[in-house]
């Protein structure tokens, strides 16, 4: 894993996503129920940046919603929970250290998400 640090913890709004921009990738850094994760900033059916739509709890899942056509993503697995879009986002792992956020864009695969609350034993 090759964590890279993308913005402090007080750069993004609870709930609410933040876009980083990275040499590979653009990531979008985003909280929800005191968890941050990280998911590719760019809805797989439209290709508008997923953190310019709202976050939310749908059916029982912490998503993001494409705020193009309404398709939401669960933020744990990237998986569309409705249409249009049919094909996931890719999730990375993220690290908080104090107020810093570090994602690691080499993993693609869904992973735990990170509790605030957990993160004073960082």
């Amino acid at each position: 894993m090759s964590f890279e640090r993308v913005c402090a913890l007080s750069d993004v709004a609870e709930p609410g996503a933040l876009r980083v921009e990275l040499a590979d990738v653009d990531v979008a850094v985003v909280r929800f129920a005191g968890r941050v994760y990280a998911v590719e900033d760019l809805c797989s059916h439209a290709e508008v940046p997923l953190s310019e739509g709202d976050v939310e709890e749908l059916d029982g899942a912490p998503t993001i919603e494409c705020w193009l056509h309404g398709s939401c993503f669960d933020l744990r697995t990237g998986e569309p929970t409705n249409l249009p879009a049919t094909e996931p986002v890719s999730v990375y792992a993220v690290r908080v250290e104090g107020e810093d956020v570090y994602v690691d864009t080499e993993s693609d695969a869904a992973v735990p998400a990170l509790r605030t609350d957990d993160m004073a034993s960082n």
